[in-house]
């Protein structure tokens, strides 16, 4: 528990996807700050025994669940929820997989596959995938927003303009996140909690791990924001950095090409190397390589890089 928080939001209080009509979990003055206990994507489907089995199984009405919402005090569409986000709470338990018909190469990869993770909750040190990866961990949340303007229920699997599904790897402690309000009293939410994942989140999940985070929510008034910004305390890659990357590119008149070609150079380069199936590469790159649009403007042409640390077989 949370001994500085006005609040604490039990797990118990989540719900699939958004939905302004949804009644709020709690009712909440600006300045409050709130400890969120979150699941994790699969709503506490998988766990640390789960087979690959699991994941064919999985209830896809049941995934991403998040916790909330929040009524904030005072909020109006036109007003900005800002979302200072202090720190995170891991469980030390994650699981990565390859979703048949989900990720960027999906056509590629059509079998299921899991990865279960153990991580050291306190430390934080890199946590080990196979025999010789270890992946730097930086936790933060896959999905934070607000309910939308729209009435009914909106699945929670795309983002939205008032945020969402944002798999921003940098809403991690520190950072400052301004949300559009579309509805009176906000009606935020928070889950889909990651202990790292890489720009891109290349093959559909990341380490989703279960964690509680804490938070701070204040309002600016009239701020007409159109679409989420957020300010980073600090430098987001030191984690990353040291060893230096492996940089992979795609070529082409479309992105999205681009970007499934760099990622393919990049599983081959990895299996290649150092001797894994090209599925656990696939899900290594998604938990910590990053996706770039290297350039954009030299037509007809595009660049798309993917970046792989070095520090993960170093």
């Amino acid at each position: 528990m949370c001994n500085n928080c006005d609040y604490t939001i039990h797990g118990r209080h989540h719900h699939f996807g958004w939905d302004n009509s949804f009644a709020p979990a709690e009712r909440v003055a600006p300045g409050s700050t709130i400890e969120f206990q979150c699941l994790d994507a699969a709503g506490g489907q998988l766990n640390a025994d789960s087979t690959v089995a699991d994941v064919v199984k999985l209830d896809f009405a049941k995934v991403n669940p998040v916790t909330g919402p929040i009524f904030v005090e005072g909020a109006e569409p036109g007003d900005a929820l800002k979302v200072t986000i202090e720190m995170f709470k891991p469980s030390g338990f994650g699981w990565t997989a390859n979703i048949p018909g989900f990720g960027l190469l999906a056509d590629d990869f059509t079998e299921p596959a899991l990865n279960i993770w153990k991580y050291d909750a306190a430390s934080l040190e890199p946590a080990l995938f196979g025999k010789n990866a270890r992946v730097p961990l930086k936790p933060f949340a896959g999905t934070i927003g607000n309910a939308p303007a729209e009435m009914g229920l909106h699945s929670v699997v795309p983002p939205r303009r008032a945020g969402g599904n944002l798999d921003i790897r940098d809403l991690a402690a520190g950072t400052t996140l301004y949300l559009p309000v579309e509805v009176t009293g906000a009606l935020f939410s928070v889950g889909d909690t990651h202990a790292a994942q890489g720009d891109g989140e290349v093959c559909g999940t990341a380490i989703e791990s279960p964690m509680d985070v804490v938070l701070k929510l204040d309002l600016v008034k009239d701020a007409r924001l159109k679409t989420p910004r957020f300010t980073t305390s600090g430098p987001v890659t030191r984690h990353l950095d040291a060893k230096g990357y492996e940089v992979t590119t795609g070529i082409g008149p479309d992105l999205m090409a681009g970007a499934k070609e760099a990622v393919a150079q990049m599983v081959d380069l990895l299996a290649g190397r150092y001797k894994i199936d090209p599925v656990d590469a696939y899900m290594l790159a998604s938990v910590c390589g990053d996706l770039r649009i290297s350039e954009i403007v030299d037509m007809p042409n595009w660049v798309v890089s993917f970046y792989f640390p070095r520090c993960v077989f170093e």
